[in-house]
């Protein structure tokens, strides 16, 4: 898929996933995707987790409990090292998200669906669970989760607002 056309389809997929399953050869390439993501002075600061054993995604799902997990052939745990890298600035939350858009398009250009999953690990301690199931070392965080497999259902990407009320040249109108 050319990258226009996975930009203008990917969408958010919060459904259930059909029974099939996500090759590690599509997971390798999805995460290398966000790998090649541009991190602030190169420090590469975020580490993927690729989940596809089924009892530890069932025991992810019992911390992210919603169809979209419960019924993942696979999740990507992008785990943040906020350390500072410039002075004492951290950019790990900017890092991360440049490597879940690139994941992201990728899931979608290879057919796959997926949904950023950020704000339901803020809560009830749930990034820190999820840290403990995965090994992640003390100081670093699962930041984003992404449930990834095959959609039981289309989606289309929400209508978005046109270039000419978000978009300007030179000067904010």
């Amino acid at each position: 898929m050319e990258l226009f056309e996975a930009i203008a389809k990917r969408h958010s997929y919060r459904g259930r996933f059909a029974d099939a399953p996500v090759p590690r050869e599509a997971l390798q390439r999805i995460v290398q995707a966000g790998i090649q993501a541009p991190s602030a002075k190169n420090e590469q600061v975020v580490a993927f987790a690729i989940v596809d054993e089924p009892a530890l995604l069932a025991a992810i799902a019992d911390v992210v409990d919603k169809p979209v997990c419960r019924t993942a052939k696979a999740m990507i745990a992008c785990v943040v090292d906020p350390r500072p890298v410039l002075a004492d600035i951290s950019f790990a939350p900017e890092d991360c998200a440049a490597a879940v858009e690139n994941m992201l398009l990728a899931t979608t250009a290879l057919g796959y669906a997926a949904v950023w999953l950020d704000g339901v690990l803020r809560g009830e301690d749930r990034a820190e669970r999820i840290g403990r199931l995965l090994n992640v070392p003390p100081g670093r965080t699962v930041r984003v989760l992404l449930p990834i497999g095959v959609p039981e259902e289309q989606c289309v990407q929400r209508e978005k607002l046109p270039f000419g009320s978000r978009a300007w040249f030179n000067r904010h109108e």
